[in-house]
């Protein structure tokens, strides 16, 4: 990797350790089991201006409410923007340690944690993140009857209830109610989401619910299947009300550090970190309590124009309802070409509305909404933000003449470099990792296992606006368990960006630069990587054996590449397959190589 901010944060952190002043919570009136909101916020706000800090918490339990917590308007991205109380907002610290000593910080209602704002150097370590009663409840089926879709189940965490009124089954939490919304079931032998998970899914707008007991409810015709006993269906409402209460908000920040911390819910991502460089993650943990199946509501981790390095290691991510991790840029639209350089531009997506697109300096590029293509780079001159969602940028320079269609304009000076190493993700829904960034992407000696692709490569000017080409990415000695158990036709590697019908194939590629080495996979459906507008390929030395955990067979081919050059498709095994584990290479396909393979047919 290029960057050096990992040794020379460890040298800083020892530095600043040496001499950081001590402050103990106990000496301001700050124990565990009571709330403890307004004596945090008050100590947090006494130490601004106040430099190499160490905020201590003796072990404890921690209880922070929303009642006295501070509030302030607070766009996030991939969040829903809202009134946010915070219950530890750091801003504008520098030199600062959170160390919690093994303490378990608890939240009621929707309060935000920890929210970092604008500060260099920041540790946090040492403690975990857990809701009295999480932001979803779950499911448990006690009885089913296939022959008329029927079943019993027991409705958890029962501290605030249910009702059914109007005939939708409604869940009380601290001071609100969700409907069924979004959910996934979840097999609670295997601790993972179900196969074919999405069978199980609640329909709100069909069904009958009848209440059967204090806690039990029976569905009828809920669901397009029945599931079997024992399955745990966890619901977690409908945006855009279900992801308000992010764990970890870190923006316009420098060298954060976080270690030893695990968070066991959130009515949002476990992380979420926006305009920031350099962030390291050690031993970082997402997973559910004992008494849980699902974590939390959405990422694990979640990086939207960083910079620098973003570093994971040691870290266990698990049991959440999205990706462990996704890094990416933006695709804002260009609403109109103005003179002067001027360019009138909207955020695309709405969870990106208040995102700090760009400043002065900041190198930009225009590119084709309809190829998802660059057509020309410029420097921002100036960022004038209008309102949350339209910006008007000044460019140093503009072409002479645009082509015709719709063009959008993507921020290349803020995409990270990311390095990945000794992690586990799993038993989550959707994807391991979602990597989209023009940085250098190590990714290596990790466990994956997730219900949708393994890794996916990506990018797209259409849904989510989440940009960036990748331009070098080496995925080596990972072990990946049975990726795609949701439908069984995801890959271990995806790497394409996401198209409409509306959209087309460009002159260039998309992605560059990707290897895919040294992997051992156990795998159910024997698919190993689909590539679409891919220059510069390699899968090499992959093991692909066959496992039996799940359904076994796929019709898709094991190797698909399309519209893609310079590739090296070479000695790769595939062990114990009984049927045939085939390699699909379009027409419009150059310099391929295919050597070696063994098990792998054409």
């Amino acid at each position: 990797m290029k960057r050096l901010f990992t040794g020379l944060a460890l040298i800083l952190c020892l530095s600043v350790g040496l001499r950081a002043e001590l402050i103990n919570v106990v000496d301001y009136g700050i124990k565990p089991g009571v709330d403890v909101t307004l004596e945090v916020n008050t100590l947090i706000e006494s130490l601004k201006g106040r430099k190499d800090i160490t905020l201590f918490f003796p072990k404890g339990k921690y209880e922070f409410y929303p009642e006295n917590a501070t509030e302030q308007f607070r766009a996030v991205t991939n969040h829903d923007n809202s009134l946010k109380r915070m219950a530890m907002p750091f801003f504008g610290f520098d030199n600062l340690t959170l160390d919690g000593n093994g303490s378990t910080f608890v939240f009621h209602g929707r309060i935000c944690p920890i929210t970092l704002e604008g500060s260099t150097g920041v540790t946090l370590k040492n403690f975990s993140i857990d809701w009295d009663t999480p932001f979803h409840h779950e499911i448990r089926v006690v009885e089913s009857n296939p022959d008329d879709n029927s079943f019993v189940a027991e409705i958890s965490p029962m501290k605030y209830g249910f009702e059914i009124k109007g005939g939708q089954l409604l869940f009380n939490h601290y001071n609100w109610q969700d409907g069924i919304g979004q959910n996934i079931a979840f097999n609670s032998k295997t601790s993972a989401p179900s196969w074919m998970t999405r069978n199980y899914a609640i329909s709100a707008g069909r069904g009958k619910f009848t209440k059967v007991g204090d806690n039990k409810v029976k569905f009828e015709k809920a669901t397009k299947e029945t599931p079997p006993v024992g399955t745990v269906i966890c619901t977690y409402g409908s945006a855009p009300t279900n992801r308000l209460a992010q764990a970890i908000h870190i923006s316009n920040s420098i060298d954060t550090y976080i270690e030893n911390v695990t968070v066991y819910a959130a009515g949002g991502m476990a992380l979420i970190a926006e305009r920031s460089e350099n962030i390291h993650l050690n031993k970082f943990v997402v997973t559910s309590t004992d008494e849980r199946n699902l974590a939390t509501r959405a990422d694990a981790t979640h990086f939207l124009g960083c910079k620098g390095l973003v570093k994971l290691e040691n870290c266990l991510l698990e049991h959440m309802a999205d990706d462990g991790i996704n890094v990416h840029g933006a695709y804002i639209k260009i609403e109109k070409v103005l003179p002067n350089n001027q360019l009138l531009c909207e955020i695309s997506h709405r969870q990106q509305t208040g995102f700090i697109f760009a400043e002065a300096g900041d190198k930009v590029m225009i590119t084709s909404r309809e190829t998802v293509l660059p057509i020309f780079e410029s420097t921002v001159k100036e960022a004038k933000v209008l309102n949350e969602q339209r910006i008007l940028l000044t460019l140093d320079e503009m072409p002479k003449q645009l082509p015709a269609g719709l063009l959008s304009i993507e921020n290349i000076t803020w995409y990270p470099d990311v390095e990945m190493k000794k992690n586990i993700i799993r038993d989550n829904r959707a994807r391991s990792a979602l990597i989209t960034t023009k940085g250098d992407v190590l990714i290596e000696d990790n466990f994956f296992s997730s219900q949708m692709h393994g890794i996916l490569i990506e990018g797209d000017n259409n849904k989510w606006y989440e940009s960036g080409g990748v331009r070098n990415v080496v995925v080596n000695n990972n072990v990946f368990e049975n990726i795609g158990y949701g439908s069984g036709t995801h890959y271990p590697l995806y790497a394409s960006p996401l198209l409409r019908p509306e959209q087309r194939l460009g002159d260039e590629k998309y992605h560059l630069n990707i290897k895919f080495t040294n992997n051992k996979l156990k795998s159910f459906n024997g698919l190993l990587v689909h590539a679409l507008t891919v220059k510069g390929l390699e899968v090499t030395g992959n093991v692909i054996e066959m496992d039996d955990k799940y359904p076994i067979g796929c019709d898709l081919p094991s190797v698909e590449l399309d519209y893609c050059e310079d590739v090296n498709i070479s000695n790769n095994k595939f062990v114990g397959f009984n049927w045939d584990t085939k390699l699909d290479v379009k027409d419009n396909c150059t310099n391929v190589k295919i050597k070696s393979n063994k098990g792998l047919s054409k």
